[in-house]
């Protein structure tokens, strides 16, 4: 009986010894505070935040507002050129956007066009000339996804301790696919999750025959505010046309990123690199918090 014993305990001690237990790895991404009801946003401390995935609650490392200090902010608005010319009503707005930024933010300008990006304005703390760098659409000839110009963008955007958000004004309409699977939007939502870039968008009308078609349009709408969701941002709509004005919700976005956060909590690394699925949660009254729903975690080493 006591041999039987030592031996179990030995084949526990064995097979303890070849467990690999999952190497954990920092994940860093920016949240948004939101008021439930109202319009005081509550603050939000370390200890009031849980980062779930699956069943597991991960150890949050670091819950930095983005004030003072770390207020660092890269802002790229990313204008679709396939746009109605018409949205020229709205530069006046867009341009006192730019312009009531902290002095210290960097902000650019560039048109999707072709699948590319047809840059108008390198990230620049003048602000001034930020603004200048907008034109009108061109619209011929820039019949294609402005979710691979998006892409393409987040790919050739440098690292930076700052937070990096984009702004597009578009309708949505990827004419080269569009449609319920888009993998042009798949891979920019992809892209973005894993440079934690938020995307928020004002949509607005296609110029041409698009501009007034139901299914494009709804479709174009659909996978705005898919991109915007899944990436922590938010979706700006007024209907199926051009909004009458881009200042509401120009003041929308510039509140919301008064109200962020850097968070970086250990996430379980696996033999290969992946997409995971994570949850947010706070018990603090009237407050909920907005990210991105997957985090891109590296293999393990």
């Amino acid at each position: 009986m006591q041999r039987q014993r030592i031996s179990q305990v030995l084949g526990l001690v064995l097979l303890l010894a070849g467990v690999s237990w999952p190497q954990q790895v920092p994940v860093s991404i920016i949240v948004s505070v939101e008021a439930k009801h109202g319009k005081e946003v509550p603050k939000v401390y370390k200890e009031d935040v849980r980062v779930l995935h699956d069943h597991d609650r991960l150890q949050v490392t670091e819950w930095i507002p983005c004030q003072g200090a770390q207020a660092g902010l890269d802002l790229f608005v990313l204008m679709d050129d396939a746009t109605d010319p018409d949205i020229g009503l709205q530069f006046d707005d867009v341009r006192k956007f730019i312009d009531a930024q902290p002095s210290d933010a960097s902000i650019g300008v560039g048109y999707a066009r072709n699948g590319g990006v047809q840059m108008a304005q390198n990230m620049t703390k003048d602000h001034a000339q930020a603004a200048k760098a907008l034109r009108l659409p061109l619209g011929t000839g820039a019949m294609a996804s402005p979710y691979l110009s998006l892409t393409e963008l987040i790919k050739s955007w440098p690292q930076s301790e700052n937070r990096r958000e984009i702004l597009m004004v578009s309708s949505g309409i990827d004419f080269l696919q569009g449609g319920p699977n888009d993998s042009y939007l798949q891979e920019a939502v992809d892209q973005a999750q894993r440079a934690a870039i938020q995307v928020y968008a004002i949509y607005t009308s296609s110029l041409g025959h698009a501009g007034h078609s139901y299914w494009r349009t709804t479709w174009g709408q659909n996978n705005l505010s898919r991109l915007t969701e899944e990436t922590g941002g938010e979706f700006y709509i007024q209907g199926l046309n051009t909004p009458i004005s881009f200042a509401p919700y120009l003041g929308q976005f510039a509140d919301r990123l008064k109200h962020q956060y850097k968070l970086t909590f250990l996430a379980n690394a696996g033999h290969k690199s992946e997409y995971q699925h994570i949850h947010l949660e706070t018990e603090v009254t009237n407050a909920e918090l907005v990210a991105q729903d997957n985090v891109y975690v590296p293999a393990a080493k």
